[in-house]
């Protein structure tokens, strides 16, 4: 079976890159020749991935965080409907490895990819959404764990241009941010649809589109979520008293929030949220910065083969 990887270099600050010698010592004891490449800037895994799968790898293993995996998925996503069928594996490094931990994959690199050897694969769900881009665009994005809007929004563009990221801890980092987003944002009044069901209006902070549990590096904010159910978990986050949001934030770290009275979720297949009050309303998925809503999630069944 011809395999592909697609590495990040500075995914963890470099120790990806760093630890690379003994990585491709067991990828050849495991797969035999591997075809890799490397990213150079934001998207390339995208292409990549499409390049590998219409070269013939039955496997690609995407090498870094949530970044990449969610641009190596997304390239395979779009190779299998143009006929160039791949699976997906994971070898879990950077500052967010969020998709990795609601798997339950092993964090040393020769048990990560053990677990990939030996799976059979299976079929789990991916997500779509529609936003508007930078530049006032149409636009969209495949993601493999979780796409979000409102603070998430705000903090992903933070960690992403924060100079300490892959130097610090990744959760050290990822929860700074949030408290210190948190104490400038104003909540935001939107209008949430379900599938088919009425609109809902609300001043909320987060509105997540969940086919992982896990995001912002730990923090469980969809503790019910699978990615081979077709649905997604919906989580608002509701306006109210800031301080005791913040001291309660330790709650999404554990899933212990089911209950919190500004926390409602739902399951749907598909999710629209529209702003109501003129002001940005940011979106990510999988820990990359997007656009701004109005946003469509859909979710897509089975759309993506993963060996785990």
């Amino acid at each position: 079976m011809k395999v592909g990887v697609i590495m990040n270099p500075v995914a963890g600050g470099g120790r990806l890159k760093r630890r690379w010698p003994e990585i491709g010592v067991a990828l050849r004891e495991m797969f035999g020749e591997v075809d890799l490449r490397e990213t150079q800037a934001s998207g390339d895994g995208v292409t990549l991935a499409m390049d590998l799968a219409a070269g013939g790898c039955k496997l690609v293993i995407a090498a870094g965080g949530d970044g990449t995996v969610g641009e190596v998925a997304c390239g395979l996503i779009t190779a299998g409907a143009e006929g160039h069928a791949a699976a997906l594996g994971v070898l879990p490094c950077g500052t967010g490895t969020d998709f990795a931990r609601g798997l339950g994959l092993p964090s040393k690199d020769e048990a990560a990819l053990r677990r990939i050897a030996d799976s059979p694969g299976r079929r789990i769900d991916a997500g779509r959404v529609c936003y508007i881009d930078d530049d006032g665009r149409l636009a969209s994005r495949h993601f493999v764990n979780i796409a979000s809007l409102g603070l998430s929004g705000t903090v992903a563009r933070a960690v992403n241009a924060d100079e300490r990221k892959g130097r610090v801890s990744a959760k050290a980092l990822y929860f700074w941010r949030t408290v210190t987003a948190f104490v400038r944002y104003r909540f935001q009044h939107v209008r949430i649809t379900i599938d088919d069901g009425e609109p809902m209006e609300a001043r909320v902070a987060l509105v997540t589109a969940a086919n992982g549990k896990f995001f912002g590096a730990g923090m469980m904010v969809a503790p019910d979520a699978k990615v081979d159910d077709g649905f997604f978990d919906v989580v608002m986050l509701r306006a109210a008293g800031k301080l005791g949001l913040i001291r309660d934030i330790r709650l999404l770290y554990g899933g212990r929030h089911r209950n919190h009275p500004a926390i409602t979720i739902f399951r749907g297949r598909k999710l629209l949220v529209e702003p109501l009050d003129g002001t940005a309303l940011l979106v990510e998925a999988d820990g990359e910065p997007l656009g701004q809503a109005p946003a469509t999630f859909d979710i897509l069944p089975g759309a993506l083969t993963l060996r785990d």
